[in-house]
């Protein structure tokens, strides 16, 4: 069953500012995948999003950045050490006066698209979808969420940085997009590519329509099979970040990474 956490939301959801950003709509909620092991980094924290940073939770830096960038409510999907998430995050909303709900995802050992088709009940025709182990500046999320929304779409925030040291090689999603900003072909295995997903994603349920899909055609029902299935119907765009800090915080290095810039 779902564990929800409601609480007071603070009032700049209805400003003029955040109705402008989100195309007019004031509930655009911030959809947050926190529902794997994160085995690279067990040695530092037994859950991935509870890993603290220089004292901070790398969930509650998510959260913290998003609502900077622009979101006041959240649904958080947990699997793997739910409870111990879940008990978190309602001690978070109390503290920060945010609606954070959660959703478990049961098939939480399975693809990372599940985690995102497990919320659909609780989500809006469009969120944004984010990672809970990646850190990023808020002016990322708000400059997304200033962009012009595919209905039937999704865009994508990318780094066209090919060489920033930040980036792991061997785990990064790579991107090739068209020169007006559709995305060709996504995945991590891609030879061919221009740019790198950053795990931030402005969305309409087309995506979890197309993870279904992409479940039914024999594939795992990843994030990144439903994007091909949107891109190649021209449904999946991007937007570039320009010199924005974002880190993946998948490994030890990584992790150290965000010690680093949290100093």
């Amino acid at each position: 069953m779902a564990n929800k956490t409601r609480a007071a939301t603070i009032g700049v959801g209805d400003s003029d500012e955040t109705l402008r950003m989100t195309g007019g709509e004031a509930n655009v909620k911030g959809l947050i995948v926190a529902a794997g092991q994160g085995l690279r980094i067990r040695d530092i924290a037994l859950s991935k999003p509870l890993a603290e940073v220089r004292g901070v939770a790398l969930i509650e830096r998510v959260i913290d950045s998003a609502h900077a960038g622009g979101l006041n409510e959240f649904v958080v999907v947990t699997g793997y050490e739910a409870e111990r998430v879940e008990a978190f995050l309602q001690d978070l909303s109390a503290r920060r006066g945010l609606t954070i709900d959660t959703v478990r995802n049961p098939d939480w050992r399975k693809s990372n698209g599940l985690s995102v088709a497990a919320a659909e009940a609780a989500l809006g025709e469009r969120f944004v979808l984010m990672m809970s182990d990646h850190l990023f500046d808020p002016e990322i999320l708000s400059g997304l969420l200033a962009q012009a929304a595919d209905p039937e779409g999704v865009t994508l925030a990318v780094d066209r940085r090919l060489q920033n040291d930040l980036v792991d090689m061997e785990d990064v999603t790579r991107v090739a997009t068209t020169a007006d900003g559709r995305i060709v072909r996504i995945g991590k295995l891609i030879e061919t590519y221009d740019c790198f997903d950053t795990g931030i994603f402005l969305a309409s349920k087309a995506l979890i329509r197309a993870v279904h899909e992409d479940v039914a055609n024999g594939g795992s029902g990843g994030i990144s099979g439903g994007m091909q299935l949107l891109a190649d119907r021209g449904h999946a765009h991007v937007w570039d970040i320009g010199d924005r800090f974002w880190l993946d915080v998948d490994d030890k290095v990584a992790f150290g990474h965000a010690e680093q810039a949290a100093a």
